[in-house]
């Protein structure tokens, strides 16, 4: 049976947007990122001009996301969270590949990448029974 780490990492492989915690002078602080899993790690693409990496990078982080919008009509409803240090990261080619097509722009800004990884320490899962329904 897998860890709540690991089958949170795994579900957050089905999903390709979630929001990363974190704090900021102390206060919480929550940014959006395009996510991939790759060995047991979470990748983000965030844009640099929002200067969320500066938050994240070298801190302990809260990564999470659903499927809260998107599942199918009997499908089990599920959220998950994993825990861990947060640092810049260069992808491989192959790996930017996999984040799909960028925007041209954020906030009125060209987009410009900056890659992280998340290496998970903790995780939880909620999920509903399949074909629960709503929560």
């Amino acid at each position: 049976m897998p860890s709540d780490a690991q089958l949170a990492v795994g579900l957050l492989g089905r999903t390709a947007y979630g929001r990363a915690a974190t704090t900021l002078r102390a206060l919480p602080f929550l940014a959006f990122a395009r996510h991939i899993v790759a060995d047991g790690r979470v990748l983000l693409r965030m844009p640099r001009s929002c200067g969320y990496h500066r938050v994240c990078a070298g801190s302990v982080v809260a990564y999470g996301a659903d499927n809260l919008a998107s599942a199918a009509p009997g499908e089990s409803l599920w959220t998950v969270q994993v825990v861990g240090r947060c640092e810049t990261y260069e992808p491989s080619p192959a790996e930017i590949d996999r984040f799909g097509p960028a925007p041209g722009r954020v906030d009125g800004e060209p987009f410009e990448p900056v890659y992280l990884r998340i290496e998970p320490r903790f995780g939880s899962v909620s999920m509903t029974e399949e074909g629960a329904g709503a929560l």
